[in-house]
């Protein structure tokens, strides 16, 4: 039986209205949600970041690297902090990815704490979805298993044993691929080259000055303009340099000096710093002596407020922008209205990077320098307190994002969420590691779900849940929010067994608190893991329970539209194509309306499903291809390989059958189900298309062709098989007009959809 507030979403009476969301954040201040780049390099996904300073020296060490790379499959680059490991290994990785046919990415190591997420940081670097119920080390190996690449990975001291397990078994199961690691301390790995790198040399050689001369000198002219070398300065630049022995990052902080003083008086103020802090600190290494000195030096000079926004700033992991470090670092000594100027001197003294790009400027902290301001922060006796408003920050961050998800600015959201994935991640630690904060986590896990789901990492986003919920059994909203959104990410990744009974609990503790939001939400899963498991008629049952009760809660979002989706879709599996298209349109209408675009995508996949069955070729491609657009632009794997799928069959359709291509698109989606989780999450319903395409195809083509077609699509990586895919030769174009919606890719004949 329908239940009556199903009818009225459906029929043709007014449409609910939009409730009021208001984010309960405990801030005060908004968060920005224009997106930003997020490197000092212009990094993109993992790919090599452009260099946005001169290189100087290191010819040697680049000529020997490039041999190393040409004939070992695993180099280590060594050496202590700040003598310019990840700057070389970027440098000689460009030319030698030339070579290999998937080219080079870079997956940086340092903002990860947790060695049970390197294998999905790799992959996010690797632009691999995470989507599957398997650990991602196995992912790992079946994805690169084919691929000819050089894969960089950048800072992996504090994680050498995971570093050295994830590269053993990379290089054995994809002999493809090639590693070029940086840490302080080799991987031991077997058939690992080392490089160990030196500090710049400090003595003049053949009439050239050294290259730690020169180094200070083009880091000086781009603080003091017209600064160079003179016959006045030389003798001191040249004593400076060999007082810091030739380590890069001293260098570089030395220069940033030069605001303010001059050559001779940094090298006297520095000399004089050595004499005080040597004598202490004998039995350290003397490079490392230098470098602690140098920083501590440079760390006295900075005054009162920016030695301790430098202590507070040590809570945040890769980059941040100048409104999450007001709120997490402003107060208590820190004059609210001077952040900006505070993050400028930083930047001028060369203690932050200044990372330009996007709408917004943000920052970053080498780890170094992180390290040392941690331990000052944990010497003044304030990092819980910081650690709390940091978490408190990217919990705002998570909820906000999570209330923008519905509507126009879902892209955006996306972006400012992946930007902020190193810190939810850092504030994710913190709960978990902190007693007592058990419930925040569940909170924040369970929250992010929409960038769990929407952006491909719902492997990564099961580790956190599944640590929170065993950590908080009590029966607590959070609690409640965190178990449907667990067995709504397990069921997309086709893992059933544990999806049922973390719905069910949601369900029965919903029932015995009366829950009703977290009861809604269990029914609605309920009836996404019956739909999988091939029992429409059970799965539009409980859709529309559960849109019953969404209709007495007035809630309205995604994963309302999702619940009408998979209603329709359930009624077109049932055969009943009026019924579920006229859900469809229902979710269009309102997709239109709030400037909503991924349920719209899947509304697209079901659209093109419902034209498919009823021979309306072209309207079907041109959802079908809408479908992948929107999905790639969220990175939502799932999306765009159904929507492939689909593809793939309505090529064996009509006079302009093109049975090699459809193979070929079959191939293409292979893969992607390898990243996914279970073909078409084992049910026989979604596994139609591509069941019949299959047979098509088999039936007009040799073996031979088959085979060939099929294996030409599986190597395809993922821009290049949504290029495949959308029939055109680039990569499709953001599909955000001015008011945030997509084109209608509706052909301008008569709609076979019902009008309501």
């Amino acid at each position: 039986m329908t239940h009556p507030a199903v009818t009225s979403l459906i029929g043709t009476g007014g449409r609910p209205a939009a409730p009021c969301i208001h984010p309960t954040d405990d801030m005060g201040a908004p968060v920005s949600s224009e997106p930003a780049a997020d490197g000092r390099r212009r990094t993109v996904r993992g790919r090599l970041p452009a260099d946005l300073t001169g290189f100087v020296g290191r010819r040697s060490e680049l000529a020997a690297l490039a041999r190393l790379l040409d004939t070992s499959r695993l180099v280590t680059v060594t050496g202590p902090g700040g003598v310019g490991k990840t700057r070389l290994a970027l440098r000689a990785a460009a030319p030698a990815g030339q070579d290999l046919r998937d080219g080079v990415r870079l997956a940086e190591i340092g903002p990860v704490q947790d060695p049970l997420l390197l294998g999905h940081a790799v992959m996010e670097a690797l632009e691999l979805t995470d989507s599957t119920a398997r650990p991602p080390l196995d992912v790992l190996v079946e994805q690169l298993a084919d691929r000819r690449m050089l894969l960089v990975l950048d800072g992996c001291e504090h994680l050498v044993e995971a570093c050295a397990e994830l590269a053993d078994v990379l290089l054995r199961g994809a002999p493809g691929l090639r590693v070029l690691a940086t840490s302080r301390q080799s991987l031991r790995v077997d058939g690992e080259h080392l490089l160990p790198l030196a500090p710049l040399p400090v003595e003049a050689r053949d009439g050239r000055r050294p290259d730690a001369v020169r180094l200070f000198a083009e880091r000086a002219a781009a603080v003091v303009p017209g600064f160079a070398l003179t016959a006045e300065n030389a003798d001191d630049v040249a004593l400076l340099c060999r007082r810091l022995d030739g380590i890069p990052l001293a260098v570089e902080l030395a220069a940033g000096r030069l605001r303010s003083l001059s050559v001779e008086q940094i090298a006297i103020r520095l000399d004089d710093r050595f004499r005080l802090l040597t004598g202490g600190a004998r039995t350290a290494p003397p490079r490392h002596q230098t470098l602690r000195t140098t920083i501590g030096w440079s760390h006295e000079l900075c005054t009162s407020q920016e030695r301790l926004l430098w202590a507070r700033l040590s809570v945040f992991a890769g980059g941040f922008d100048l409104e999450a470090a007001e709120y997490v670092c402003a107060g208590d000594g820190i004059d609210p209205d001077a952040m900006p100027d505070l993050l400028g001197d930083l930047v001028d003294k060369s203690v932050l990077l200044r990372l330009d790009g996007g709408d917004a400027v943000r920052f970053r902290m080498l780890d170094t320098l992180r390290e040392y301001g941690a331990q000052w922060l944990a010497a003044t006796g304030e990092e819980q307190r910081l650690l709390r408003r940091h978490r408190d920050w990217y919990l705002g961050v998570a909820t906000w994002g999570e209330v923008e998800w519905f509507g126009p600015r879902q892209a955006e959201t996306a972006e400012r969420t992946r930007l902020a994935h190193p810190n939810l991640r850092a504030a994710l630690e913190f709960c978990l590691a902190e007693p007592g904060e058990e419930q925040q986590a569940l909170v924040l896990a369970g929250t992010l779900w929409f960038y769990w789901v929407g952006s491909g990492h719902l492997g990564e986003g099961r580790h956190w849940l599944d640590r929170a919920l065993a950590l908080a059994p009590e029966p607590t909203g959070a609690r409640a929010k965190a178990l449907w959104v667990t067995g709504y990410m397990a069921t997309l990744q086709g893992d059933l067994v544990r999806a049922a009974p973390a719905l069910e609990e949601c369900r029965r503790q919903a029932l015995e608190t009366g829950d009703d939001r977290a009861l809604a939400y269990a029914v609605h899963r309920q009836g996404c893991a019956a739909l999988i498991a091939d029992d429409p008629v059970r799965a539009a049952e409980l859709f529309e329970e559960a849109l019953w009760h969404y209709n007495a809660l007035g809630e309205l979002n995604s994963n309302v539209l999702m619940a009408m989706f998979e209603l329709g879709l359930a009624r077109l599996f049932q055969g009943d194509a009026e019924t579920g298209t006229a859900w469809i349109e229902r979710v269009r209408e309102i997709c239109e309306e709030h400037g909503e675009q991924w349920a719209y995508a899947y509304g697209l996949y079901a659209y093109a499903h419902a034209s498919w069955t009823i021979g309306e070729l072209r309207r079907a491609r041109a959802y079908a291809r809408e479908c992948v657009r929107l999905n790639h632009r969220f990175r939502d794997l799932l999306g765009i390989v159904l929507g492939v799928e689909l593809l793939a069959v309505l090529e064996t359709e009509g006079p302009e059958a093109d049975l090699v291509e459809a193979r070929v698109l079959q191939g293409a989606a292979h893969r992607m189900w390898q990243g996914v989780g279970t073909p078409f999450f084992g049910s026989r319903s979604f596994n139609g298309p591509h069941r019949e395409g299959e047979e098509r195809a088999r039936s007009g083509l040799t073996e031979e062709e088959f085979e060939e077609a099929f294996a030409r699509g599986a190597a395809l990586d993922l821009d290049a098989a949504v290029r495949r895919a959308l029939g055109n030769g680039g990569l499709p174009e953001p599909p955000f007009g001015t008011d945030g919606r997509s084109p209608d890719p509706r052909p301008a004949e008569p709609s076979p959809v019902p009008a309501h």
